[in-house]
C-alpha cells in the first residue's frame, strides 16, 4: 500500500467509523430495548455474562458464537475499565460488538480487493478505498451493525477465512471458517467455496497445460461455444478421477475437508442444519430463490449490470441462441410452477421489506411470477458476463456454492443474500470511477431512507401495544 493511499484509506474508514458512532447512539436512544430477533439474542448472552452456560432459549436456531465471543471481549473489557453492574453486558454494549466487526469488515473488503485484483495495475489506490466503502455501506448488512444479529460478525469471519485462503494460509482460514460457521451454519457452504478455490486454481492450472499440449488456442478456458463446455466438463471428470490428482488435492485442502467433515457429524447428532427451533427453518428446494438472488444483485449492482450496453449485448446473445434461451426458459417456467414457497413470515410480518416486495409485486397478480422470466433470463445473463475474467472452473465453483446457500432457503430473506452477493462483488472487475461513485451514492441514499423509517415512522399492531419498527 503506497504512503498516500495508506493516508486516504485509514481517513475514509475513521470517518465511515465516526459516522456509524453517531448513527449507533441515534438508534441506541431511540431503541433502548431489545427488537425483533435480539428478543432472544441479548438474553442469552447475558446468561453467558453471568456464566450460565448451560442455559439456552430453544427459540435460538444459530450456534453461540456471538454469545461466546460477545463475553471474550466485553468481560475483560469491563475488567479493564472498572464497569460493574447492569452495563457490562447492556444491549447497548452487546450491540458495540458489531459496530467494531463492521470496521473489521471494512478492513477486509478492503484488503481482499487489493489482493483479488493485484495485477490490475489500471485500478487506483481511490478505486479501492472507495469500493471497500461501497461494500461496507452494503445496505442490507450495514443496517445490522446496530443491532445485536449475527451478520455482522458471520460476515467478519467469513471473509477473513477467504482472505487466508487467497493467501495460502489454508489451516487458519479453515479455523477462521469454523468460527464463520459458529455464527451461522450455512456458512459451511464458504469453507467449501474456500477449497474451491483451491481446486479451482489446479484445474486451471492443468487445462491450460491440456490446451498447450493440443495446441488449440481457439478453445478458452473461460468462455465459449457448447462443444468447448463439453470437451472442458469431460476434462473435468478426467482430472478428478485421477487417484494422483486426488492426493495432491486432498494434500491442499485437508484443513477444509476436516472442517467439512465435523460439520457432517455435527449435522447427524444434532438431527439437523438447525439447533433450537426448526418449526420455521425447514429446508426445501425453493428453486426461485436463485432468481430473487439475481434480482436482488441487479437492483444493488445496477450500476455492473444494469447498463445499455449489457442490455444490447443479452439481445444479441439472444438472437444468436434462441434455442437454448428458449430451454432455459421452458425450465425456469417449470421451476416457478412447482417450487415456488411463500413462508409464513413473508406474509404476516409487515416490518419487512421482502413483506412489501411479495405483496406489491408477487401478488397483484397469479401470472406476475411468470412474467418476470425475461427479466431473470436478462440479470442471469447479466450476472455471469460480469465474472468471464474469472476462470470457468471458479465460475462452476461459485455457483454450486450459491445454490447450496440459497435454494434451500423456504423463506424469502435479504439477510441470507449478503454473502453471495460480497463474493460476487468482490470478484467482479473495477468500474470507471462515476459510476463507483453512484453505486457508493445510491447505497447511501438506501441506508439513509432505511435509517428514517426505523427511527422515525414506528406503529404498531392492533393486537399489541409494543411499538414496532420498519427494518431490513
Amino acid at each position: 500500500m503506497e504512503r498516500y493511499e495508506a493516508y486516504g484509506f485509514s481517513g475514509a474508514m475513521s470517518g465511515a467509523f465516526l459516522l456509524s458512532c453517531l448513527l449507533f447512539a441515534a438508534v441506541s436512544r431511540r431503541q433502548r430495548g431489545p427488537y425483533m430477533d435480539e428478543v432472544f439474542h441479548v438474553p442469552q448472552a447475558q446468561a453467558y455474562c453471568h456464566g450460565r452456560f448451560l442455559q439456552w432459549d430453544p427459540m435460538i436456531t444459530t450456534l453461540p458464537g456471538l454469545y461466546l465471543l460477545s463475553v471474550g471481549v466485553v468481560k475483560p473489557a469491563a475488567w479493564l475499565l472498572g464497569w460493574t453492574g447492569s452495563v457490562v453486558c447492556s444491549v447497548g454494549m452487546l450491540r458495540f460488538i458489531n459496530l467494531l466487526f463492521s470496521a473489521g469488515n471494512f478492513y477486509l473488503l478492503y484488503l481482499l480487493l487489493f489482493k483479488i485484483h493485484q495485477k490490475n495495475k489500471a485500478v487506483s489506490g481511490f478505486q479501492r478505498i472507495s469500493s471497500a466503502l461501497t461494500l461496507a455501506a452494503f445496505p442490507t448488512l450495514y443496517f445490522f451493525t446496530f443491532l445485536y444479529y449475527t451478520d455482522p460478525g458471520s460476515v467478519f469471519f467469513t471473509l477473513f477465512s477467504y482472505l487466508m485462503c487467497l493467501y495460502g494460509n489454508h489451516k487458519t482460514s479453515a479455523l477462521l471458517g469454523f468460527c464463520g460457521f459458529m455464527f451461522r451454519q450455512t456458512n459451511i457452504v464458504w469453507t467449501v467455496f474456500c477449497a474451491g478455490n483451491v481446486v479451482a486454481e489446479k484445474l486451471n492450472e492443468a487445462w491450460k497445460i491440456e490446451l498447450q499440449k493440443k495446441k488449440d488456442e481457439k478453445i478458452s478456458s473461460r468462455k465459449g461455444s457448447f462443444s468447448d463446455l463439453t470437451r472442458i466438463l469431460q476434462f473435468l471428470v478426467e482430472y478428478l478421477l485421477s487417484p494422483k490428482n486426488l492426493v495432491t488435492l486432498t494434500a491442499l485442502t485437508w484443513p477444509y475437508i476436516i472442517l467439512v467433515s465435523l460439520f457432517f457429524v455435527f449435522v447427524f447428532i444434532n438431527g439437523g442444519i438447525v439447533v433450537g427451533d426448526r418449526s420455521s427453518h425447514e429446508a426445501c428446494l425453493h428453486f426461485p430463490q436463485l432468481f430473487y438472488f439475481l434480482s436482488f444483485t441487479v437492483f444493488f449492482s445496477f450500476p455492473h449490470l444494469l447498463t445499455p450496453t449489457k442490455i444490447r449485448k443479452f439481445l444479441l446473445s439472444l438472437k444468436k441462441h434462441p434455442v437454448q434461451y428458449g430451454l432455459v426458459t421452458v425450465i425456469s417456467l417449470f421451476l416457478i410452477w412447482k417450487f415456488t414457497y411463500v413462508h409464513k413470515y413473508l406474509l404476516a410480518d409487515n416490518r419487512h421489506y421482502t413483506f412489501y416486495v411479495w405483496r406489491k409485486v408477487f401478488q397483484r397478480h397469479e401470472l406476475v411470477k411468470y412474467l418476470l422470466v425475461p427479466f431473470y433470463l436478462f440479470a442471469g445473463w447479466s450476472f455471469a458476463d460480469t465474472l468471464k475474467s474469472k476462470s470457468i472452473f471458479w465460475i462452476l465453483m461459485y455457483f454450486v456454492c450459491l445454490l447450496a446457500v440459497t435454494i434451500p432457503q423456504k423463506l424469502l430473506e435479504f439477510r441470507y443474500f449478503i454473502l453471495p452477493f460480497l463474493i460476487y462483488r468482490l470478484n467482479i472487475p473495477f468500474l470507471p470511477l462515476y459510476r463507483q461513485l453512484l453505486e457508493l451514492a445510491f447505497y447511501i441514499l438506501v441506508n439513509a431512507v432505511t435509517f428514517y423509517l426505523f427511527l422515525n415512522r414506528t406503529f404498531q399492531w392492533e393486537n399489541s401495544d409494543e411499538v414496532q419498527r420498519f427494518m431490513w
